[in-house]
């Protein structure tokens, strides 16, 4: 047998061409580099929702606080324009209804679904003002409805039309964000209003507006976080931090819905009553992408690409970070 020291090179050797082989192996597989932790987390909020609860609470902050990284907040009026931000870089995480995320991939948007709440369809509706003479969805033919374009409220519009039988193309679609829609609304400039929560508590409450149908038996309305494809790639460790917090504060949420309120108010600066009647029709229990949920995604899309709402048909698969 020969001595060990005529051995060691060819151990040697073995060790390098496996080491090598392994390192193709890697590459071939595209493996992620580790990456460095940000010392920042930017997030997208609206003005309500589970996101906007975590911010009050502050226990991401007290989670991410050990690694040094901090937490930026940064408030959007709708979904349409907080995915802009998204895809721009200048936030890496948020939550959207339903079509934001159809439209942006549409635009060619890097974005990828993280992770969602459940269905919440009495929290968006088509209303009317409070002496309005529009009783039933076929009353909507020929009238002016206001919506913000791109944002969930969109599709509950598709829907509501089609069960009644009426062309998209039979109504007069003015697009609004929610301050400047709910002034038109206010002063009769448009015959009724497709909005969610707060924003419909508040048209509820403090104008008397008149629900003509809301999402109930038409969408889902789901809320779904996404994240910039980079930083989900990058850093998939805080992602699930992430959902974490956010599992944690939707269970505190369940169970203490009068806190709820408290501090939704507080955030929103919207009065109690209103956030009251929000939180009443809120579903809590965020859930990792499914396949019924992406094969609902991806009817909404065919939808908007039907009606010419998107420029080009979309598979809402290729925006997840791995395949279902």
């Amino acid at each position: 047998m020969p001595p060990d020291s005529t051995l060691r090179p060819t151990r040697r050797r073995a060790l390098g061409l496996l080491a090598a082989g392994a390192t193709g192996i890697a590459a071939g597989l595209h493996l992620p580099a580790i990456a460095q932790a940000p010392k920042e987390i930017r997030i997208g909020y609206q003005k309500y929702g589970t996101l906007t609860l975590l911010k009050g609470r502050g226990t991401l902050e007290a989670r991410l606080a050990a690694q040094k990284i901090a937490v930026k907040w940064t408030e959007f009026p709708a979904g349409p324009v907080l995915l802009e931000g998204l895809n721009v870089g200048s936030i890496d995480f948020g939550t959207v209804g339903e079509a934001p995320p159809i439209f942006a991939q549409a635009a060619g948007a890097r974005l990828v679904y993280v992770g969602h709440e459940p269905a919440s369809p009495g929290s968006e509706a088509i209303v009317v003002p409070k002496n309005s003479t529009l009783r039933t969805l076929a009353d909507l033919r020929g009238k002016k409805i206001a919506l913000n374009k791109g944002s969930n409220v969109h599709f509950l519009l598709v829907r509501a039309l089609e069960k009644a039988g009426i062309p998209y193309s039979a109504i007069q679609p003015i697009y609004l964000p929610p301050a400047d829609a709910r002034a038109a609304f206010e002063r009769g400039s448009v015959d009724a209003w497709v909005i969610w929560d707060p924003f419909l508590a508040a048209a509820e409450q403090q104008l008397g507006a008149r629900v003509l149908a809301d999402g109930r038996n038409l969408v889902s309305n789901h809320q779904f976080y996404l994240a910039a494809r980079s930083f989900a790639e990058k850093h998939a460790d805080l992602n699930r931090i992430l959902l974490e917090e956010i599992a944690k504060v939707d269970e505190w949420g369940k169970a203490n819905p009068a806190e709820v309120s408290t501090i939704l108010s507080a955030q929103t600066g919207l009065p109690k009553n209103v956030v009251d009647l929000a939180a009443s029709r809120y579903a809590y229990g965020v859930k990792p992408m499914s396949a019924e949920v992406v094969r609902e995604q991806q009817r909404i899309a065919d939808a908007f690409h039907a009606l010419k709402l998107i420029p080009k048909p979309i598979a809402v698969k290729d925006a997840l970070v791995t395949p279902i």
